[in-house]
C-alpha cells in the first residue's frame, strides 16, 4: 500500500481566503473610486513615526533582524509593565498560533472553541492534526460560556477564545471569562485572542486578559488593526516565562522582521494617532449601526471596527457583495465562516462609509424585490 504524502486533514483543509484587494477591483471592473472596506484595516494608515523608523531602516534590510527585537520588547514591557521574557512575537498574531500549535498540538489531541469564530485559527488547528470540537453560539452570535465550561475536559489541550470576536464582534464579559476558568484543567492551555483590544479596552465589562495571572492563559494582541501596520504582519503575546521559552524554541529565528519592528516601535510611540483611530472608529461605527438600524438588517453590536449583519440567505449574501463590489464597495461575505446568511462591513473614513451607505441604498430596491429583508421574515 502506497503511503500518502498529504494527510486526510489537510486534504480536506479550504485555504484561508482574504478580502479582495482594490487593485484586483480596479482592474476587474474599471473603476476608480474604490472603498475596501473587508479586511478591518485602519482607514487613517500607519503613523508617521512608524513610517519614519521603517524608511530609516530601509538602508539596513542587507543586514539581519535583531533575532531578539530588543527595542521592541523593552517597548511593549514598559508599556504592559511585564518581563521581555513574559513576550513573545510573530508574523501577526496568527504567526504565534502556528509557533503554539507546533509546540504543543499532536495529532489527534482536542481543541475547544465556539462554532463560527476566526477561521485562521481552526486553520491552524486542524494542520496541526488537531480534533476541533466548536461548541454552539448564543442566540444573539455570542460565546456560549456555560456549554464551553460544560464542553472541556481533561482531554482539552487548547481552548481557543477571539475576544472580542471575528466575524461576528462580541465578547464575553469579566463575569463569564471568571466563571468560564473555574472548569479549565491547569494543564489546558487558554489562547485569549484580544486582536481588536485598543478598540474594545474601553468597555466597562470586557476582561481585559493582563489584568489576570494564569500560567496555562497566553494572550496575544497585533500591530495589524488599530495600530494601521497590517501589510508589515506583526503581532505579539504574553504569557508566563516556561511558556514563552517552549515557544521561543519552535519560532523561526528572524521572525518578525526588522521592518516590522522598527515599524512597530513607532507605532506604539504615536499615541494620539492611536487616539484618532479609535475617535473615527466610534463616530463611524454608530453611523452605520443607525444606518442598517433603519434598513432592519438586523446588524450585530459589536466593540471592534467592523460590523456584521444578517442577510436572510446565502444568495442574498452573494448578490450584495456583487452588487456593492460593481459600484466600487469591498466587503466581506461569511460564507467561510460559516454563516452565509451573513455579511461584514470594516468601518472606514467617513467619506468610505458615505459610500457604502450610498451604494446601499441604490441597490436596495431591487434587493427587496428579491430577497426582503431578514426582519420580514
Amino acid at each position: 500500500m502506497q503511503r500518502k504524502l498529504i494527510p486526510d486533514y489537510l486534504e480536506k483543509l479550504q485555504v484561508y481566503q482574504a478580502g479582495k484587494p482594490i487593485h484586483e477591483v480596479a482592474r476587474e471592473k474599471g473603476l476608480t473610486h474604490i472603498s475596501k472596506l473587508a479586511s478591518n484595516e485602519n482607514p487613517l494608515g500607519p503613523s508617521p513615526f512608524a513610517i519614519r523608523e521603517m524608511t530609516n531602516a530601509l538602508w539596513d534590510v542587507h543586514r539581519y533582524p535583531d533575532m531578539h527585537a530588543t527595542d521592541l520588547k523593552t517597548a511593549l514591557a514598559e508599556l504592559y509593565k511585564v518581563k521581555k521574557e513574559n513576550i513573545i512575537l510573530g508574523n501577526g498574531s496568527e504567526g504565534i498560533m502556528g509557533y503554539i500549535a507546533r509546540a504543543f498540538i499532536q495529532p489527534g489531541e482536542e481543541v475547544l472553541t465556539a462554532e463560527k469564530t476566526f477561521i485562521g485559527f481552526h486553520i491552524l488547528a486542524t494542520a496541526a492534526g488537531a480534533k476541533v470540537v466548536t461548541v454552539p453560539r448564543t442566540a444573539d452570535m455570542r460565546y456560549d460560556v456555560k456549554e464551553l465550561a460544560k464542553a472541556v475536559n481533561e482531554n482539552t489541550k487548547v481552548l481557543y477564545i477571539a475576544n472580542p470576536d471575528n466575524p461576528t464582534g462580541t465578547y464575553i464579559t469579566e463575569h463569564e471569562f471568571d466563571y468560564l476558568m473555574q472548569f479549565v484543567p491547569k494543564h489546558t492551555i487558554v489562547i485569549l485572542d484580544e486582536a481588536y483590544f485598543e478598540f474594545a479596552q474601553s468597555t466597562w465589562d470586557y476582561p481585559d486578559s493582563m489584568k489576570y495571572r494564569y500560567d496555562n492563559v497566553i494572550t496575544l494582541r497585533t500591530f495589524s488593526k488599530a495600530y494601521g501596520l497590517g501589510g508589515i504582519r506583526v503581532g505579539y503575546g504574553f504569557a508566563n516565562e516556561e511558556f514563552i521559552a517552549a515557544l521561543h524554541k519552535v519560532k523561526l529565528p528572524f521572525e518578525p522582521s526588522l521592518i516590522a519592528q522598527k515599524g512597530a516601535v513607532g507605532a506604539l510611540k504615536d499615541y494620539p494617532h492611536l487616539e484618532r483611530t479609535i475617535r473615527n472608529n466610534t463616530k463611524r461605527y454608530y453611523e452605520t449601526l443607525k444606518f442598517l438600524d433603519q434598513r432592519n438588517f438586523r446588524p450585530i453590536r459589536s466593540i471592534t471596527n467592523f460590523i456584521s449583519f444578517r442577510t436572510g440567505s446565502e444568495a442574498a449574501s452573494d448578490h450584495l457583495f456583487n452588487e456593492l463590489l460593481n459600484r466600487g464597495v469591498i466587503i466581506r461575505p461569511l460564507k467561510a465562516n460559516k454563516l452565509p446568511d451573513w455579511v461584514r462591513v470594516s468601518i472606514g473614513l467617513k467619506e468610505e462609509m458615505k459610500h457604502f451607505f450610498s451604494a446601499m441604498d441604490d441597490i436596495l430596491p431591487n434587493y427587496d424585490n428579491q430577497y426582503g429583508r431578514p426582519s420580514q421574515g
